[in-house]
């Protein structure tokens, strides 16, 4: 059976191809069109398909649309219909009022014809619509492992439900418990980095302000709009007005918003009380989960996953013994979730075992250096670039390191990469003023040889989400001064865990660059400048000539700044 996934109810719209229940290829539209999260999550686009995403897998799968077995778009059309209710705080025409609903189903309805016009067929009779957290519960589940699971789905919405509690048992998954709109952790996030100065995306600035804050100083504002009582959440609507631009309720409990002026320390007590509450507030639903369903294995999906700071309180002191978070628990993850949910439910076989991260696009030698001559830079193969780059980084350089397949999720895994000493205590300052061109506060993570990892940091529990960056855990109190440039304000560092056999040739980069060091680990960020992770070598190009990188490695091939 093969199957495409497709996500673009909202935003993170991608694709995914699934054959038997084992993924071909996975990958996000905004690494095509250049745009970030694809689109924008407006009423009248959810038929703006992923289409560079989708022809991407199909031609990687080696496929025609005609092919397919079936089709999954991660949202039920039906399922909103009967849950939708009129919001009283919302703004005529868009979301939450009777017109903006009419142009949202309006633009669902649409989407078969134009998956036929991509797919160059008529997939009706192959189309399914499935449950948005259903697809985000597949997406952690089937790659997990784990016969019996519970699974934990946070985000800020699907068809009307904002966390959902599952079963997965024996391969099948069953819907347990959910809270729903307005009571969302997502749209919380979403308010609340809009009203600190960022966009309504910027959860991660958000979470990297936090360990600046004192989260004492907001915990009695905070309890006026999130009520944390027992083992579910609410979120007051009338404070919190989600679907508004209005925020003078906020305004009175937590100050002036920020409009574009300089972080002041409030800005991070804000931030700092919001993380310690979600801190609480996903314990107290993983706890809720286990009463429920008593089983070791967690898995956690949806946006709020992406939370490493609240992911590792859960994997450490909640009761599960054992947690799975996939590469992409974002929206994006719900085009494979949707693929596998269809392969388990609709074949005789359940699809059952790790899902690679590396499964976008990969370049051949030909296609990187047609892009180094368009680009009038000239590159030498090495015989040993792992070697060559490891010293550069040691001496201060900055590299870029394209490799093989594109991260499927939004983090840059060692195949889309920037470089450099996370010795060097000026590495943060620099890369964020110079390279990244963001805010001074933002921290950077360690991509460490999974060997080495447990006598650097604090690891706790094992889990497979080291590997994919999805935990911030502390860094050993004797370690700490020798990596000040992966080094979080409060003494910890999202980590990421190098293993041989998943990627052969980072892990040969570090152990370089520890050969050099003594440090076995390298300063690890997105391969980016204010813009989605690079793709493809022209990408990669475009962005080292636009930015103060020093060198970037493509495959086997060198290109070092023209002096």
């Amino acid at each position: 059976m093969i199957v495409l996934g497709v996500n673009s109810v909202f935003h993170e719209s991608s694709a995914a191809v699934v054959r038997d229940g084992t993924v071909l290829a996975a990958a996000e539209e905004e690494r095509f069109t250049r745009r970030k999260h694809a689109k924008s999550a407006l009423v009248d686009n959810a038929d703006e398909l992923p289409v560079e995403a989708i022809r991407y897998c199909l031609r990687e799968a080696g496929i025609a649309g005609a092919d397919l077995d079936l089709v999954a778009y991660s949202y039920d059309p039906a399922l909103r219909r009967e849950l939708f209710r009129p919001d009283p705080l919302s703004v005529p025409g868009d979301w939450g009022s009777e017109a903006g609903e009419a142009q949202f189903l309006a633009g669902l309805d649409r989407v078969p014809a134009r998956l036929a016009d991509v797919l160059g067929s008529d997939p009706t009779g192959r189309l399914r619509w499935v449950p948005h957290h259903v697809a985000h519960a597949a997406s952690a589940y089937y790659p997990s492992g784990f016969d019996s699971a519970g699974i934990l789905v946070a985000d800020g919405i699907g068809e009307a439900a904002t966390t959902v509690l599952f079963a997965g048992e024996g391969g099948r998954l069953t819907r347990l418990d959910q809270l729903c709109y307005p009571d969302s952790l997502g749209f919380i996030w979403e308010k609340l980095s809009a009203f600190l100065g960022f966009s309504q995306y910027d959860a991660s600035k958000v979470m990297g302000l936090a360990g600046y804050g004192d989260p004492a100083v907001y915990a009695a504002a905070f309890a006026k709009f999130f009520n944390e009582d027992g083992p579910r959440f609410a979120a007051d609507p009338e404070v919190l007005r989600f679907r508004l631009p209005d925020v003078e309720p906020l305004r009175r409990l937590l100050g002036d918003p920020r409009e574009g002026g300089p972080i002041e320390a409030r800005h991070a007590d804000i931030a700092a009380a919001l993380q310690v509450a979600t801190n609480r507030t996903m314990l107290r639903l993983a706890e809720h989960l286990y009463g429920l369903h008593p089983t070791s294995n967690l898995c956690l999906a949806g946006g709020v996953a992406l939370n490493c700071t609240a992911n590792f309180l859960v994997k450490e002191r909640g009761p599960f013994t054992a947690t799975y978070v996939p590469p992409a628990p974002h929206d994006a993850g719900t085009a494979v979730g949707g693929a596998l949910h269809l392969a388990a439910t609709e074949s005789a076989s359940v699809p059952s075992g790790p899902v690679t991260t590396y499964s976008g696009p990969g370049y051949a030698d030909e296609e990187i250096l047609d892009a180094v001559d368009a680009a009038g830079l000239s590159g030498r193969r090495c015989p040993d670039v792992a070697s060559e780059v490891a010293r550069l980084i040691a001496g201060g350089a900055v590299v870029g390191w394209f490799q093989d397949r594109m991260e499927f999720g939004p983090r840059a895994l060692g195949n889309r990469s920037l470089l450099a000493d996370p010795r060097d205590p000026g590495m943060r300052e620099m890369l964020n003023r110079k390279v990244k061109h963001r805010e001074d506060f933002r921290p950077f993570a360690p991509s460490v040889l999974a060997e080495e990892a447990a006598s650097w940091f604090e690891l706790g529990r094992p889990s497979q989400a080291y590997a994919t960056m999805l935990f911030t855990c502390p860094v050993r109190a004797d370690k700490a001064s020798r990596i000040p440039a992966v080094l979080h304000v409060d003494g910890t560092a999202r980590v990421q865990t190098v293993d041989r056999d998943d990627n052969p040739r980072y892990h040969r980069l570090i152990s370089a660059f520890a050969e050099l060091s003594g440090v076995p680990m390298l300063l690890n960020t997105s391969f980016n400048d204010s813009e989605p992770i690079v793709c493809s070598p022209v990408d990669a190009l475009h962005t080292f000539l636009g930015t103060r990188i020093d060198a970037v490695a493509l495959g086997d091939y060198l290109v070092e700044r023209p002096r």
